[in-house]
């Protein structure tokens, strides 16, 4: 195909060489000129030819060449003119042969322009002609579902070209819709703007659409619910294609279209990170992250690695959550020193190990037991995990001199009513102590649910959905925070860069939102009904939980940081010795499996905490009362 293109090409030059001749002197060449085309045509030609080689026309794919690509023919179209000008104006008369007439340089170069990608411009032309055909008589075999574009911008265009041009899709794209009013009636790629989102009902209706794909490169979470809600009021299902930086950067095709997700109603923003301050905070320095096979600890992994850290070290006690984001990282990082370390954060002699033989200078701990109903059937783990473990690896922190220590805290630890918050709180307290005793940079961040983490309520409403029902709702009023794992992360990192020592940030979690709306969106997303398709129930608030979460204390003085999402919350240490005793006689009640004493010992050690001293050990199974009538 390539030499049937060259030749093509070379055709095409020749002839439009000639033909500039021909417009030079009015179709009536005289003799002597005949003989000097001749003896120009062969270098023209080949000078013309080269160009082309030379900036890359030929590694075109014919059937994408469209108005992209021009730069290049242009640039030959220059490089080819120039020479043949140089000769024109340098050389003496003598060399009169060589010289081609400047009228013919000019229009040589137009004709010869438009000729090379002429023949592309019709090569397209003949190939999507051809696979129209072919949708054609696939469309009659096969029912195609009508679709309408949201969005007549660049990443709706990309989506509409991908969609048209395949063959074996089955989609049918109608139309688009787009609420700048300017764009109504006209027709983009060949499709025509139908109306706006509001327009979107009528339009539906009258052309009878399967569903709505988003195709805007910028929506914003508002965007979404909005469009949620004008497609359920239809009813239509409404779809969405991949971010367009995702596009551009290869990592997804427009024509992967995907079902609308919770995250992108939620209302939360992308992060705008301090790359440069990012940077410095973590590029070329060996990074530790514990629970790294976690929700949190894999995208802090996925997080550090785009940094360039000179190290990365996973600390993880389960070995296929390890080898999982270990395998992930290789590949998306290959470049990346990764090391995969099974370890338990509550093994202080195999943790020491690891800072004597790597050396980190910055943790990350995302390692803990963050279940509250759990919890508070197992106390004396989270004891363990979340308090002991966090203390004993922020002294080895200490003691081996590491830069920063960030530590995973939650809105919980806010006037707790759970096990695993009071530990959380008791984590903070560490910290702060540890603080005062080495120069490493203490901080903790606190924040609230993470939606689609393992355990949390999002992946729980999908499998209840996957089987049917009923959708579990513990109580109508129950409020929570929420974020996106990614942002939580990001978040968390620039935290942790700004920290300076002894801070608890707080991160800007939004407005909270009821767990019952949440569970509804769940289920319309999935293209059913609530409580039609899929029932919602009561089933009681559980041991440890509250309505409402918060994120500050009275006694914490809350002010702003550079960044617009990130908070302190400044809060006076408890004395050194007091953290220390606390610390050792929780160690004593957690060996000996003391539960009732380890809450009555929290209550008093915590005066803001109120834990249920003579809570049964087990989660609460009351009976489940319908939400039909919510």
């Amino acid at each position: 195909m390539k030499q049937l293109q060259f030749v093509l090409d070379l055709a095409v030059l020749l002839s439009t060489f000639v033909f500039a001749y021909l417009l030079r002197f009015d179709f009536a060449i005289p003799r002597q000129e005949i003989d000097r085309m001749l003896h120009q045509v062969v270098y023209v030609v080949a000078l013309e030819f080269l160009a082309l080689v030379a900036v890359g026309v030929y590694s075109f794919i014919w059937r994408y060449v469209g108005i992209g690509e021009i730069k290049a023919f242009l640039t030959a179209a220059g490089l080819s003119a120039l020479p043949l000008l140089l000769i024109r104006l340098l050389l003496p008369d003598q060399y009169h042969d060589w010289r081609v007439p400047l009228s013919v340089i000019v229009i040589n170069s137009v004709l010869a322009l438009g000729g090379v990608f002429g023949l592309r411009v019709l090569r397209r032309v003949v190939y999507e002609a051809s696979e129209r055909r072919r949708r054609t008589d696939r469309s009659r075999t096969a029912a195609r579902k009508a679709v309408l574009l949201v969005g007549a911008g660049r990443a709706g265009v990309l989506a509409a070209r991908e969609i048209q041009g395949r063959a074996n899709g089955d989609l049918k794209l109608i139309g688009f819709v787009d609420d700048d009013t300017n764009k109504i009636g006209s027709v983009v790629n060949g499709v025509k703007v139908l109306g706006t989102t509001q327009d979107l009902p009528r339009l539906v209706k009258d052309l009878v659409i399967d569903h709505v794909v988003i195709s805007i490169s910028q929506a914003s979470r508002r965007d979404f619910r909005r469009m949620l809600e004008i497609c359920n009021s239809v009813p239509v299902k409404v779809r969405v294609v991949p971010a367009l930086y995702e596009i551009l950067q290869g990592n997804v095709k427009v024509s992967r279209i995907r079902d609308l997700e919770i995250e992108d109603v939620l209302g939360r923003e992308a992060v705008q990170l301090d790359e440069d301050e990012m940077g410095r905070f973590l590029a070329g320095k060996t990074v530790m992250v514990t629970g790294a096979g976690g929700s949190i600890g894999s995208e802090l992994a996925r997080q550090v690695a785009r940094f360039r850290p000179a190290n990365l070290l996973l600390v993880e006690r389960a070995e296929f959550a390890l080898f999982d984001i270990d395998r992930e990282l290789q590949g998306a990082f290959p470049d990346l020193s990764c090391i995969p370390l099974v370890a338990d954060v509550c093994d202080r002699w195999r943790m020491r190990s690891l800072f004597a033989s790597y050396h980190p200078q910055v943790v990350l701990h995302a390692a803990a037991h963050k279940h509250v109903p759990m919890m508070e059937c197992n106390a004396t783990e989270a004891i363990k995990n979340n308090i002991l473990a966090t203390y004993s690896l922020g002294e080895l922190s200490g003691q081996f001199g590491v830069e920063t220590f960030v530590l995973m805290s939650t809105d919980k630890a806010v006037r707790p009513s759970s096990i695993m918050g009071a530990a959380k709180r008791v984590a903070e307290l560490a910290i702060q102590e540890l603080h005062q005793r080495f120069a490493t940079h203490y901080v903790a961040v606190r924040f609230g649910n993470v939606i689609g983490s393992v355990g949390s309520v999002l992946p729980i409403f999908r499998e209840q959905i996957r089987n049917g029902g009923p959708v579990t709702v513990t109580h109508p009023e129950m409020r929570r925070y929420f974020m996106t794992i990614p942002e939580a992360t990001q978040l968390v990192l620039q935290a942790g860069a700004m920290g300076t020592g002894g801070e608890i940030f707080i991160l800007d979690m939004g407005e909270p939102v009821r767990i019952l709306d949440l569970a509804k969106d769940a289920i319309i997303l999935s293209g059913l009904r609530p409580f039609e398709d899929i029932d919602i129930v009561f089933s009681g608030v559980r041991s440890g939980e509250k309505l409402f979460e918060e994120f500050e204390i009275i006694e914490e003085k809350m002010s702003k940081t550079r960044h617009p999402k990130i908070f302190i919350g400044t809060i006076a240490p408890y004395p050194h010795q007091r953290v220390r005793d606390a610390l050792e006689s929780l160690a004593v009640l957690a060996k000996s499996g003391q539960e009732h004493e380890i809450r009555r010992f929290l209550n008093e050690l915590l005066p803001e905490a109120t834990l249920e001293t003579n809570a049964r050990p087990h989660i609460n199974r009351e009976a489940r009362v319908a939400a039909r009538s919510r």
